[in-house]
């Protein structure tokens, strides 16, 4: 399964080299220029320093002008990259200076120099080495000789810059920035970039790359044909970003910052960058820049895959992992972005034993409490702090992800982001990422510590460099004299810090963390997230933590903004919701096969769930039948109609099939052979549909002359039922009472009606009016339907391709939602609704109820029956006629073109296909003990068919 919300954090630039990173934060990088560094001469040339091994006392490199600091990158890897930040600068002026330069000039000659008196300087990564950074707050005269611009072209923007430091933090920072505006708004696309100069221009403006820790300025072009984007200075590895519009597979807007502005660029392989994220001034811009790329004729979006996600995780075709990547991405968590980093949970909760029992429910984490509450006594305290706070109250102090949270678990991986975020440092020794165990007890103890973990712990397919010090790199001396090396691994490791990823990850995928696993996705991204729900789940985090406390783009001053933006940036980020209702829960096992699609002609006969159980218990073939579909062997076959056959109906003792057809016949044949027994005519013309009535001797059928009509199996007598409707009767289903029809007329109706064993010899017509209970009006001719179990909701679907929810017995439409382009021929409930706790006042109807649709389109769709939400798509690429399907991730679809096939939604895919009728198969029927699957066809054939399991 690809992962679709990005891919690792970029590989460390290499050392020695400049980087964004090393600027402050928020700080900009404009441009540079080559020059000469003269070295100070208050550094006496005695001393054992860097600056002794440069004897001519001169060394080539760059000048780099950023918005708060000058910085100095040498050619000479032995030198290191120095900073010089404005706020240490006494003087900077253009001054002459006699030092000679072999390589540019005689030594007489007078050169005009940038000359600086600092007293602070930032040496960094020396001989190229990921360190702790120098700080040097002697007062010191340095002189830079720039070889191919003026001095006096460079000089006044520095001074400027300069100036700006010299004033309050709060003028600074207004000062600042308006240059930095001044200097953006400059700036065009440099057209002799362009990939092809007759491309057809579609958008230009200004956007900032995002990578961890960075943002970096720069100007976005969309073409028909090319994505670009320039940045401002030349820190970046291209000087433009090229992505063909048909190397896009996804465009997700993003959230920055807890504003709607960002807006992150997957790519298909061999492009040049893997992914972009992008973040604008304006929610406007940024959704302008989204329709622009999104209706690019060039963009062929990968949307099923994501449309899918969340049905195919909980039928089980997608793994955890892969599941938990996508919903991260949902929520606008990126691993380009630091503040919003992909977050996992901890699963285990052993560190100690020498081997992991996977199978012992002891040795996980409770995935239903946040990890603040983990531990009661630490929660009770908490309760009790929170309880003396002004609002808006908290729970918890601090995240469970925030950059340094990251930060902490990468250090050994990337170390220079480490000493970016801390201002050059490493953390103490004693409060890194020293030892699983020890952090699992400080985040279950700890007053203050609450973090979960991020995505590198879980995945076994590249090497686990955090838990690794490769480089070894020098990050202190522990209180117990241990220096700070690898990452001390539970004994259950053996040693292998593979082997911990594997171990985790297995945890991670097994059933006892599937079965509670949306428990936290609610916590996270789910209702429990906020709100009283929230309170109730204690899960409540500061309020700046949360989308929509605070509008910063409604905050006028500057000061305060970037004081705001500190905040959201060290106090983490909630992701944002991305459920309202309980997440449903993943399944642990197929479900059996419960209900068969009504059709147009199709059977409409669902199997309660206690009579499958007692099918099954009495040696019927066990519930994974599905999986051995590719066994179907025909074991009976006859032509007994004289057009086609129109619906197939078992009898609840598995003896006997009914069949209607379009000569207005019903043929009750007997099993396996499917010998006739009776021969009847129904009505006055074509019969559409039929359903044996459980438990008594009738089966309902219904006919084109716009009546339903019983027939007896004890005596073979056909009488009249009920006068339905104005035009024919397409679909029919009964249960426990309640008989609904659909029709041509454009109406579905609701009747009360009553089929008994002590009635049935003397049931005579019911009167319309008397009996229906509800009507619902369509836009066109009703084509099947679908009772829920609990006899509280129908689903139906139309002529002209919508899916319609209605809430009984009145009728109300809750969803109409249009599925398909032309016919909806089948309509069927998940196996979930039997009894799962009451949603939105409709008793019986759970969270996790489901409606599939099939259609003359060939899409098979599944809809959320609560929000209305399509959770799946599939294309078949040729009509489907009837379906039965087993509530979860398999479908048996009969074909317009006579093929049988069984489709796994999950995975997506064709598990087997047979050709089984000349021309279309009109209807399906399944048994309830799952020994038989019946097929009708517009062949006028009925065929049998024994499901085994060898």
């Amino acid at each position: 399964m690809r992962k679709e919300e990005g891919t690792s954090p970029p590989p460390s630039l290499p050392q020695g080299s400049f980087s964004l990173l090393l600027l402050e934060a928020g700080e900009i990088y404009f441009e540079d220029y080559a020059a000469i560094y003269l070295l100070p001469k208050e550094v006496p040339a005695a001393l054992n320093t860097w600056e002794a091994k440069f004897e001519s006392g001169t060394i080539r490199g760059r000048l780099k002008v950023c918005s708060k600091s000058l910085v100095f990158d040498p050619r000479d890897s032995r030198a290191p990259i120095i900073k010089f930040p404005y706020r240490g600068i006494e003087v900077i002026e253009e001054t002459i200076s006699s030092h000679a330069n072999d390589l540019m000039f005689n030594g007489e000659e007078v050169v005009r120099v940038v000359e600086a008196r600092s007293n602070l300087t930032v040496e960094m990564l020396e001989r190229g080495v990921l360190q702790p950074y120098r700080f040097c707050r002697e007062v010191r005269t340095h002189q830079f000789q720039l070889i191919y611009a003026e001095v006096s072209a460079v000089l006044p923007q520095v001074s400027q810059l300069h100036r700006a430091s010299t004033l309050p933090p709060n003028d600074q920072n207004t000062m600042v920035q308006a240059i930095v505006r001044s200097r953006q708004q400059r700036k065009r696309f440099d057209r002799a970039l362009l990939t092809d100069l007759s491309e057809k221009e579609v958008y230009e403006g200004l956007a900032s790359k995002v990578t961890p820790l960075v943002t970096n300025p720069g100007t976005v072009l969309v073409t028909d044909a090319v994505l670009y984007f320039q940045s401002h200075n030349n820190a970046e590895k291209h000087p433009v970003i090229r992505i063909n519009l048909g190397e896009i597979r996804q465009v997700i807007k993003r959230r920055y910052l807890l504003r709607q502005v960002g807006l992150e660029v997957f790519c298909r392989e061999h492009c040049m960058v893997k992914h972009l994220l992008l973040v604008f001034k304006k929610c406007e811009e940024r959704d302008l820049v989204y329709e622009v790329l999104v209706t690019q004729p060039g963009v062929s979006l990968d949307l099923q895959a994501q449309d899918n996600m969340t049905f195919q995780w909980q039928a089980g075709a997608v793994s955890n992992y892969d599941y938990l990547c996508y919903l991260n991405s949902q929520a606008d968590r990126s691993e380009n972005d630091l503040t919003q980093y992909p977050v996992f949970p901890w699963v285990v909760a052993d560190y100690t034993s020498a081997d992991l029992d996977l199978s012992d429910p002891a040795v996980y984490r409770d995935l239903t409490k946040p990890v603040g509450a983990l531990n009661e006594e630490r929660l009770s305290r908490l309760k009790e702090r929170c309880k003396d706070m002004p609002e808006p109250r908290f729970l918890y102090g601090s995240h469970y992800s925030t950059p340094g949270f990251v930060l902490y678990y990468l250090v050994r991986q990337h170390p220079q982001y480490m000493l970016c975020l801390q201002n050059g440092r490493f953390d103490h020794p004693d409060r890194m990422f020293n030892s699983l165990k020890e952090t699992w007890e400080n985040v279950t103890a700890n007053p203050s510590d609450f973090k979960e973990l991020i995505p590198q712990f879980y995945n076994p397919d590249t090497t686990p460099e955090f838990l690794i010090n490769a480089s070894n790199i020098d990050f202190g001396v522990r209180q117990n004299g241990k220096p700070v090396g690898d990452v001390e691994l539970p004994p259950w490791a053996k040693g292998d810090p593979s082997r911990v990823v594997r171990m985790l990850r297995d945890a991670l995928e097994s059933e006892v963390v599937s079965a509670s696993l949306h428990h936290w996705i609610d916590l996270v991204f789910g209702y429990k997230q906020r709100g009283e729900e929230a309170e109730k789940a204690d899960n409540v985090f500061y309020h700046l933590c949360y989308e929509g406390s605070v509008d910063l783009g409604a905050v006028t001053d500057l000061n305060d903004r970037l004081a705001l933006e500190v905040q959201i940036t060290e106090f983490g980020q909630v992701p944002k919701q991305l459920f309202s209702r309980p997440h449903p829960a993943r399944c642990s096992t197929p479900h059996l096969p419960l209900h068969c699609g009504p059709v147009l002609g199709g059977q409409a006969s669902p199997v309660g769930d206690e009579e499958a159980e007692a099918s099954i218990g009495a040696g019927a073939v066990p519930g994974d039948v599905w999986q051995c579909l590719g066994s179907l062997q025909v074991v009976g076959e006859c032509r007994v109609h004289r057009e086609a056959v129109m619906g197939l109906s078992f009898t609840c003792d598995t003896t006997k099939i009914m069949s209607v057809g379009r000569d207005a016949l019903a043929k009750l044949l007997s099993l396996p052979s499917l010998e006739q027994v009776r021969s009847v005519r129904v009505g006055s013309m074509a019969v559409s549909c039929c359903q044996h009535v459980p438990d008594t001797k009738t089966v309902l059928v219904g006919s084109w002359d716009n009546n339903v009509y019983r027939y007896s199996l004890e005596y073979g007598q056909v009488s009249l039922l009920l006068r339905a409707h104005s035009d024919a009767i397409s679909c029919l289903q009964w249960r426990d009472g309640t008989l609904v029809t659909g029709s041509l007329d454009c109406t579905a109706r609701v009747w009360s009606l009553e089929v008994s064993a002590s009635s049935e010899s003397a049931m005579a017509a019911v009167s319309a009016g008397q009996n229906i209970l509800g009507e619902m009006d369509h836009d066109s001719p009703v084509l099947s339907l679908a009772l829920h179990p609990s006899g509280t909701l129908l689903a139906t679907g139309t002529e002209e391709g919508q899916v319609a929810l209605w809430e009984l017995p009145h009728g109300e439409c809750r969803h109409l939602v249009h599925c398909h382009e032309g016919r909806v021929w089948a309509v069927a409930w998940s196996a979930a609704a039997s009894g799962v706790a009451a949603v939105s006042g409709v008793s019986g109807v759970g969270t996790e109820d489901r409606v599939l649709s099939a259609g003359q389109d060939g899409r098979l769709v599944i809809l959320e029956a609560d929000g209305g939400k399509r959770v799946c798509v599939h294309h078949l690429h040729q009509p489907v006629r009837c379906v039965v399907w087993d509530g979860q991730r398999l479908v048996v679809c009969g074909m317009t073109s006579g093929d049988l096939l069984v489709f796994d939604m999950g995975a997506g895919k064709v598990i087997f296909k047979l050709s089984a009728h000349q021309g279309a198969i009109s209807s399906l029927a399944l048994t309830s003990d799952l020994r038989y699957l019946a097929t009708g066809g517009e062949d006028r054939r009925v065929k049998l068919w024994g499901v085994t399991s060898e």
